[in-house]
C-alpha cells in the first residue's frame, strides 16, 4: 500500500500547477479578445500631425520659411508649430535643397520619445503655378516625402480637381474612394525613408484627407482672385480638397482692385471661411500678432500661419497650452 502522506502532496502540487496553467491560458485568451476589439475600433494613427489635429477638431499652427539650411531644418523640426511650409513660388524652385531640408527635419529623438512615426512638424510647400495645377513638380515633391501641397491661384473646380488628382495614385478596382482618379506615378523611394514605412504601408497613408479618412496628404488650394471667389463653393466642395488657404490676401486684394486691409478683402475672407465651414474642411489664414491669431481662431479658422511669438501669444490669449 503506497504511502499516502508522501504522494498526496505531490499530486496536490501537480493538480495545482494544472489549474494555474488553465487559468493563465484563459486569462491570456480573454486579454487577446478584449484587446483586439478596441484596437479594431480605434481610428488609425495619422502620420501627418496637421491631419491628426484637424480630425480631432483642433486648431493647427504653422510657419513659413525660405531658409533651407540644415540648421533651420533642425530648428523647424522642434518648433512650436504643427507644420512649416516652404515658399517656392516666389523663391527659387530648388527640389534638391527641399529634399535635404526634409532629411534634416528627421528627428530620431522625437520618434523615440513619442513611440511612433508621426513627426511633430509636417513639411508642406508651395510651388510655381502651372496651367493644370499638376505635373512633375507635385510628383517629385511627394516622392521627396512632403505631407501636403499649397496650390496657388486655384480659380475653378477643374483646377481643384487636377490638384487633387496630381496627389493621388490610381486606385485599385473596388476602392471606396476611386474618384477623383489619381495620376501620380509610383516611385516614392525617399518618401518611404522619411516616413519610415514599407511600400504597402505608405500606399495606405499616401492619399488625400478627408476624402480618404486614413489619408495623410493635404491638398490645399489657395483662393487669390475674384474668379476663385465666384467659384468658391465648387472649389471647397471638390472631393479631396482638405483645406482652403488665403495667405495674407495680397494677391486677392489686387484682384479685387483694392489695398490690403480694405473692407472688401475682409468680406472675401469671411466668404471663404463660410464655405470652409459649410463643406467641413480646413480653413487657413495668416495672422501676424497674438491678437490677430486669437481673433481668427475665435472666428473659426482652424489653420493659422504665423510666427512663433504670435502663435505662443495667441494661444495664451485663448487659454491654450
Amino acid at each position: 500500500m503506497p504511502n499516502l502522506l508522501k504522494i498526496s502532496p505531490l499530486r496536490s502540487r501537480v493538480r495545482g500547477l494544472r489549474i494555474w496553467v488553465v487559468l493563465i491560458a484563459a486569462v491570456s485568451a480573454a486579454f487577446v479578445l478584449t484587446a483586439s476589439v478596441p484596437h479594431a475600433q480605434q481610428p488609425p494613427l495619422h502620420l501627418n500631425p496637421v491631419i491628426a489635429k484637424l480630425a480631432e477638431g483642433k486648431t493647427v499652427y504653422g510657419l513659413q520659411t525660405a531658409d533651407l539650411s540644415l540648421v533651420n531644418a533642425r530648428e523647424m523640426a522642434r518648433a512650436a508649430a504643427d507644420f512649416v511650409y516652404v515658399d517656392m513660388e516666389h523663391n527659387p524652385l530648388d527640389l534638391p535643397a527641399l529634399q535635404m531640408f526634409l532629411i534634416g527635419m528627421s528627428d530620431r529623438g522625437m520618434v523615440h520619445k513619442k513611440g511612433n512615426l508621426q513627426p511633430d512638424v509636417a513639411l508642406m510647400a508651395r510651388f510655381p503655378p502651372e496651367a493644370d495645377q499638376s505635373g512633375w513638380v507635385v510628383k517629385q515633391a511627394l516622392d521627396i516625402g512632403l505631407h501636403g501641397i499649397f496650390f496657388n491661384g486655384v480659380d475653378t473646380k477643374e483646377q481643384a480637381l487636377m490638384a487633387v488628382r496630381s496627389m493621388r495614385y490610381p486606385q485599385q478596382k473596388g476602392s471606396k474612394y476611386f474618384e477623383p482618379a489619381g495620376v501620380r506615378g509610383n516611385g516614392p523611394a525617399n518618401a518611404l525613408w522619411i516616413w519610415g514605412l514599407t511600400g504597402p504601408e505608405y500606399d495606405r497613408h499616401a492619399d488625400v484627407w478627408p476624402l480618404n479618412p486614413e489619408g495623410d496628404l493635404l491638398a490645399m488650394p489657395m483662393i487669390e482672385s475674384v474668379e476663385g471667389l465666384k467659384n468658391l463653393d465648387a472649389i471647397a466642395g471638390t472631393p479631396g480638397v482638405g483645406a482652403l488657404f488665403l495667405g495674407q490676401g495680397s494677391d486677392l486684394s489686387r484682384s479685387l482692385g483694392v489695398r490690403p486691409g480694405a473692407p472688401e478683402v475682409e468680406a472675401a475672407f469671411q466668404q471663404v471661411l463660410k464655405a470652409c465651414k459649410a463643406h467641413k474642411i480646413g480653413c487657413a489664414i495668416s495672422a501676424t500678432t497674438p491678437d490677430a491669431v486669437a481673433k481668427r481662431v475665435k472666428e473659426g479658422w482652424n489653420i493659422i500661419r504665423s510666427t512663433v511669438p504670435a502663435i505662443t501669444g495667441g494661444r495664451a490669449l485663448l487659454g491654450e497650452k
